[in-house]
């Protein structure tokens, strides 16, 4: 192996010496350049738009109650209990999923669960590329997602959860597609399924199960929380 020679110089001319070699001693630390980012202050900028925010909500929240009357019903009646008793919309998916589960599980399981993980997961490392689930380890994460998804599927037919299988369903087949895909594909969808994260499609499923559960105590319950169509007196 033969030695190079490195000779440093002072010059200014970048054509006629378009290569250098910098010396940086122990005392002396490399010069970084940081790119600047767009900021702003958080005060008063911030909270000025934060006070715009919620002024404009206030505002628009006060001209619906002014336009709209609340769907309130008639004075309550001891003597009297409507059938079918419905909490409010907000509460629905959880009355719905006491129809299925024991009440254990549905009023104080999954809440529970849900709760600890509101409390647990910001303690965890986030991760901030937020990969796309499939992008390593294809066929054994793949392995995973099917025993997963078929555990899932199994409880859900065991307790009779059918309204819940539809959404598992369809969120299960676009994972199966963005296992397939990858960045380089053709499609624009595909490529954007193929980016997205765990997290991703956790929180994809629990909404459309939400929304699935919360429509059905709404409009497809009557009296003895029996299934009825909306269509139907």
């Amino acid at each position: 192996m033969s030695t190079k020679d490195f000779v440093a110089g002072m010059d200014s001319n970048a054509r006629k010496a378009p290569r250098r070699v910098a010396f940086i001693t122990r005392r002396v630390s490399a010069q970084v350049k940081a790119v600047e980012e767009e900021t702003v202050q958080t005060f008063p900028e911030v909270l000025f738009r934060t006070v715009v925010a919620i002024e404009v909500m206030a505002i628009g929240l006060v001209t619906m109650a002014l336009l709209f009357n609340a769907p309130l019903e008639g004075i309550a009646d001891p003597s009297h209990t409507p059938n079918p008793a419905k909490a409010p919309w907000y509460f629905l998916g959880l009355q719905e999923m006491l129809h299925y589960f024991p009440p254990v599980v549905a009023g104080v399981l999954v809440p529970g669960l849900v709760v600890m993980a509101l409390i647990v997961i910001p303690y965890f490392n986030i991760n901030i590329e937020a990969e796309g689930l499939f992008l390593k380890n294809r066929e054994r994460r793949l392995r995973i997602f099917y025993i997963a998804a078929g555990l899932l599927l199994l409880f859900l037919l065991l307790f009779h959860v059918y309204v819940a299988v539809v959404p598992t369903l369809i969120v299960a087949a676009f994972m199966v597609v963005a296992a397939q895909s990858s960045p380089q594909s053709p499609s624009s969808f595909r490529r954007y399924l193929s980016s997205k994260p765990l997290s991703y499609w956790v929180m994809t499923w629990f909404l459309f199960e939400l929304v699935v559960l919360t429509a059905i105590g709404t409009f497809f319950r009557g009296p003895g929380w029996s299934w009825v169509w909306p269509w139907r007196s």
